[in-house]
C-alpha cells in the first residue's frame, strides 16, 4: 500500500511537470511570433548592376537595393530579415507568377507587355536608354550611328531590340547573359557599344577600375519608368505606392540618388509621381 501511495504521488508529480514545461514551450513560441523574429520577405534584385544592384563580399549595395531596404521596411521587415535573390531581366515574369519573390526592384522598366503578366507599383524613377562607349570612340554621336556597329545588352532585355527595331535596323544585335558580360566584350572591343539604361550604365562608368575607359553617348533615346514588380492581383502593390511616397515625401529617395549615382555625375529626373508613365 506504502509503494502504490508513492508511485501515485510521483505520476501527479510528472504531469504537473509536464504541464508546466508544455505551457512554458507554448509561451516561448508566442513570444517569438510576436517579435517577427522568423519573418522574412524575399526581394527580388540583380547582382551584377553597379549603382543600381549589386553583390559584393560585403553584402548588397545600389539604388534598387536602397529602395527596396526601404519599402520592405514599412511593410514590417528589418534588412536582415530580406531575402535577396538574383532577378535577371529573363526571370523577372517567371519569378513572380511562380511566387520566388515577394517584389522585384531591379531595374525593372514598366511596359504594357510585362504588365500582361505582373502588375507594377510605382514608378520610382525616370530614366533614359543610351549607349556606353570606349572612350576614345568618337564615331556614335546619334542612335543612327549604331548601324552596321555591334550592340551588346542583355537576353530579356527591350534596349538593343529597340533600337534595332526603330532607330538602327542595320545594327548587329550581340545578346549576352549579363551586362558584365557585355561590358568586358566592349573593353576588349569585340563589340562597340553597350545599350541599355543610363542610370545602369552611370553605375558601370563609375566603378574605379573603369574610370575614364567608357563614357556615356547622352543620346537619351527613350524613357525608361522603373516600377517594383508584384505578383498580379498582389495587395502589395498599394502598399508598396504607399512606402514609395513616403520615401519621397521624407527626402530618403533624394539622399539615395545623391549616393548611388553622385560619383558618375549622373542627373537624374525628378522623382516621378506614382502612376505617372512617360511615354
Amino acid at each position: 500500500m506504502k509503494l502504490r501511495k508513492v508511485t501515485a504521488a510521483s505520476a501527479a508529480a510528472l504531469v504537473l511537470a509536464l504541464t508546466a514545461t508544455a505551457c512554458g514551450g507554448d509561451d516561448s513560441k508566442d513570444d517569438s511570433g510576436s517579435s517577427g523574429g522568423d519573418k522574412k520577405i524575399a526581394v527580388g534584385i540583380k547582382f551584377d548592376q553597379p549603382g543600381i544592384g549589386q553583390k559584393t563580399p560585403q553584402g548588397y549595395s545600389g539604388f534598387d537595393v536602397d529602395v527596396a531596404t526601404y519599402v520592405a521596411k514599412k511593410l514590417g521587415y528589418n534588412a536582415d530579415q530580406i531575402e535577396w535573390k538574383e532577378s535577371k531581366s529573363a526571370d523577372r515574369e517567371t519569378m513572380l507568377q511562380r511566387g520566388d519573390v515577394d517584389f522585384i526592384a531591379a531595374s525593372y522598366s514598366i511596359n504594357p507587355e510585362r504588365e500582361k503578366k505582373v502588375d507594377f507599383a510605382g514608378p520610382y524613377l525616370l530614366a533614359h536608354q543610351d549607349v556606353l562607349v570606349r572612350a576614345d570612340d568618337d564615331s556614335i554621336k546619334s542612335a543612327a550611328d549604331l548601324n552596321k556597329k555591334k550592340l551588346c545588352s542583355v537576353t530579356g532585355s527591350t534596349s538593343a531590340q529597340n533600337i534595332k527595331d526603330k532607330l538602327a535596323p542595320d545594327a548587329d544585335l550581340q545578346k549576352y547573359p549579363t551586362y558584365s558580360a557585355c561590358l568586358t566584350g566592349l573593353q576588349n572591343k569585340a563589340i562597340d557599344a553597350l545599350t541599355t539604361d543610363d542610370s545602369i550604365l552611370a553605375g558601370y562608368a563609375a566603378q574605379d577600375q573603369f574610370k575614364g575607359k567608357f563614357k556615356l553617348g547622352g543620346l537619351k533615346m527613350t524613357n525608361e519608368n522603373y516600377g517594383i514588380g508584384v505578383k498580379e492581383g498582389s495587395d502589395l502593390k498599394a502598399k508598396i505606392n504607399k512606402a514609395l511616397e513616403e520615401m519621397v515625401a521624407d527626402g530618403s529617395w533624394q539622399k539615395a540618388v545623391e549616393k548611388n549615382f553622385g560619383p558618375a555625375n549622373y542627373k537624374a529626373e525628378a522623382a516621378p509621381k506614382i502612376g505617372d508613365i512617360k511615354s
